[in-house]
């Protein structure tokens, strides 16, 4: 059985002095504590087509994801619960024969057969997405299509009294959840994304596209950052792991490094550049828990 989410995730207002000099407000939306084995985002885009596998009455779900995906964990869990068999595509084929990481060994340990391919391999399958057999459920990497938009799309209607001055920032790595918080919005608020790899021009499309698909139209209340993805998908820099342990110590809450401490660090770069102006009230989407230390 799979547990329901616990919603509408907490809104913790920080006490950040930085903040606090330039009259911008500062919160966090907790979506990390969303759910216990489907965190943050994940379980925003999961959820509809979780409910789309049972109402098909899908034997299982098949998708994609790197050595570290919190993907491939989150459908491994969540199929898992549901009784669903589950497959994991996973970019890099040398790591069939590697030990198996923490990550990859808890997608196994709820179930999830890993199919291991070359990169070469990979980017084909992404496109093709065949179904291996009837009855199975085949979702993109990072789980972003359009149901999963729809299901970002609530983060906003959590949020009341959104207005002008508000800015919604979140992480970019597939482009779902930036799609379904840009949707989502009222009361002229925008939303911002942290690109987390390199793909400028490219994640714009991918927004763009599935607007369309989940919407049949395009919203303008959004925009991309290109310039704080330290070099790539993964890749964490001294910098910004002494900004993370620095926001603990001020925060008592470490981030993760590959989405969330980027997308921290951008704002507070953004704004010691002066570029939010006082009023404005920021709420950054925390999208996914630290590693295990």
């Amino acid at each position: 059985m799979l547990l329901p989410a616990d919603l509408p995730t907490p809104l913790q207002v920080l006490d950040d002095p930085d903040f606090a000099a330039a009259g911008v407000e500062l919160r966090l939306k907790r979506d990390d504590l969303a759910h216990p084995t489907v965190p943050g985002n994940k379980w925003r885009k999961l959820a509809p087509n979780l409910a789309h596998a049972v109402e098909t009455g899908a034997v299982g779900l098949l998708t994609y994801g790197g050595a570290y995906s919190t993907h491939l964990r989150a459908v491994a869990a969540a199929a898992g619960a549901l009784g669903l068999a589950s497959i994991g595509v996973v970019r890099g084929e040398e790591l069939e024969r590697a030990p198996r990481n923490w990550s990859l060994r808890a997608a196994e340990a709820d179930g999830m057969e890993l199919r291991f391919v070359s990169r070469s391999d990979y980017r084909r399958l992404l496109t093709e997405r065949r179904a291996p057999g009837e009855g199975w459920l085949v979702l993109p990497e990072g789980g972003s299509n359009a149901l999963a938009v729809r299901g970002a799309a609530a983060i906003p209607a959590e949020l009341p009294d959104l207005g002008p001055n508000d800015l919604l920032v979140c992480p970019v790595g597939t482009g779902g959840t930036l799609a379904g918080v840009a949707a989502g919005l009222t009361g002229g608020a925008r939303a911002l994304g942290v690109a987390v790899l390199r793909g400028e021009g490219y994640l714009e499309d991918e927004v763009r596209s599935l607007h369309q698909a989940a919407y049949g139209r395009q919203f303008t209340t959004w925009s991309i950052d290109h310039a704080h993805h330290g070099g790539g998908y993964g890749r964490v820099s001294p910098q910004l792991t002494a900004f993370a342990a620095e926001f603990e110590q001020r925060h008592g809450l470490r981030p993760e490094l590959r989405y969330v401490a980027k997308t921290l660090r951008a704002v507070h770069q953004r704004l010691m550049a002066g570029e939010l102006v006082a009023g404005t009230r920021v709420t950054m989407v925390v999208t996914g828990l630290p590693d295990p230390a």
